[in-house]
């Protein structure tokens, strides 16, 4: 008798394979995040919940652009050939899933960090607080 997880039958291994090839492009994680920022990050992180979440905690490293001031203005800062990781909250919040989707939108290429500051936390890295790191483009702060 089948378990509860099998009984409906996995997909073939390709199948499989393709499935999480297209996480991987989408998504990518606390600890890949921590790693290449320490080597030297080929990408631009963007902590794109509000400024006051900002200040109070985020990771090092990060530029806040609260993902309702997302705009191609302020992408200008950046090469064209940037590649933006955005991060929220957490897993039950949807920020970075709209953050990506504005990315996208003006023709930016993004993953995001779905464990957001919650899975950064659970991970024990390190946090950050203030203003330090990059300065955000937004000038008008």
């Amino acid at each position: 008798m089948p378990s509860p997880v099998t009984e409906i039958a996995p997909v073939a291994p390709a199948e499989m394979a393709a499935h999480a090839a297209r996480r991987l492009a989408l998504e990518t994680d606390c600890a890949d995040v921590h790693a290449a920022l320490s080597a030297g990050a080929d990408f631009v992180l963007l902590d794109v919940r509000g400024r006051a979440a900002f200040a109070a905690g985020h990771v090092p490293g990060a530029v806040s652009l609260p993902h309702r001031d997302i705009t191609e203005a302020r992408l200008a800062a950046w090469p064209a050939e940037t590649v933006f990781v955005v991060y929220c909250a957490g897993p039950h919040c949807n920020g970075a899933d709209r953050a990506a989707l504005r990315l996208a939108m003006l023709g930016r290429r993004v993953k995001t960090m779905p464990g957001g500051i919650t899975g950064w936390c659970d991970e024990g890295l390190p946090l950050a607080t203030g203003r330090a790191g990059p300065p955000s483009p937004d000038t008008n702060e």
